[in-house]
């Protein structure tokens, strides 16, 4: 037997996804499947239906918000004068979990590079071997060599964020486990998990995440409650989160997931 939301009139049923896409910026065919109870191929054929009079586009397993800010990535220069004093003070925090002898991995960003920042004032640290895939975060680190062993992945040039994606940056990675991994993105929600507006970029997050036996995910308060287009991990597969912001109801939603909420 058909459920409800099937039995809806095309229009009314395809007016509450553009709702969706609309509020969120980035919807899967997957999850409203699941929340909807329909088959995958209504879905589709819905999304196919709205993107033909509405500004959304289609991409592989869902679709996103034509323009929509969540689509716009922003150079790393324009962005790392964006919330300034709150990355500092994340980068501050998140630097504070780090411990001699330790190794790291730092991602790509405004956000990682503020941990960067934030390693290299603490004079107390010493053999730290630290692998990233951001051309800037290894430039400076340089100062504090040999006190840390800064490893950096290889990959293909991206010039919006200096960083290094596939091919072949995530061969190394293979090779790798490290202690700890810092990684930022655009989104994180506790549903949605942590995102990523990139998909190069995306990937080899990803593949960071399964390098590491704890991660750090850090985000200014912009960041909570978004959901963007590349999925990087759930949330149960971080240990911490480092913020300069987030409401109570939306914190217990992490904690519930077993994420320790660190706001600075």
């Amino acid at each position: 037997m058909a459920n409800e939301f099937e039995q809806l009139p095309a229009a009314v049923r395809r007016e509450r996804i553009l709702a969706r896409v609309s509020e969120t910026g980035f919807v899967r065919v997957a999850d409203l499947s699941r929340e909807f109870g329909v088959s995958e191929v209504t879905v589709r054929s819905d999304l196919d239906a709205i993107e033909r009079e509405n500004p959304i586009d289609r991409v592989h397993g869902g679709a996103v918000l034509r323009g929509g800010p969540s689509l716009r990535e922003e150079p790393f220069e324009r962005a790392l004068s964006t919330s300034a004093e709150e990355k500092r003070r994340i980068g501050v925090a998140a630097a504070a979990l780090v411990r001699s002898g330790e190794s790291l991995i730092l991602d790509v960003g405004t956000t990682p590079a503020a941990v960067a920042a934030a390693l290299l004032e603490r004079d107390d640290l010493d053999d730290l071997v630290i692998v990233t895939n951001s051309l800037t975060t290894a430039l400076a680190l340089e100062p504090a060599i040999p006190r840390f062993t800064v490893v950096v992945t290889g990959g293909t040039l991206r010039p919006l964020q200096h960083s290094l994606v596939a091919p072949f940056a995530a061969k190394v990675l293979d090779d790798l486990h490290v202690d700890l991994a810092f990684l930022g993105g655009t989104g994180v929600h506790p549903e949605g998990g942590a995102t990523n507006v990139n998909l190069a970029e995306t990937e080899l997050k990803r593949a960071m995440l399964l390098s590491a036996d704890r991660a750090v995910f850090v985000a200014d308060a912009s960041k909570v409650g978004r959901v963007d287009l590349g999925r990087i991990g759930s949330i149960e597969e971080f240990d911490t989160l480092v913020t300069t912001g987030v409401d109570e109801r939306m914190r217990a939603e992490f904690e519930k997931r077993g994420i320790d909420v660190v706001i600075t």
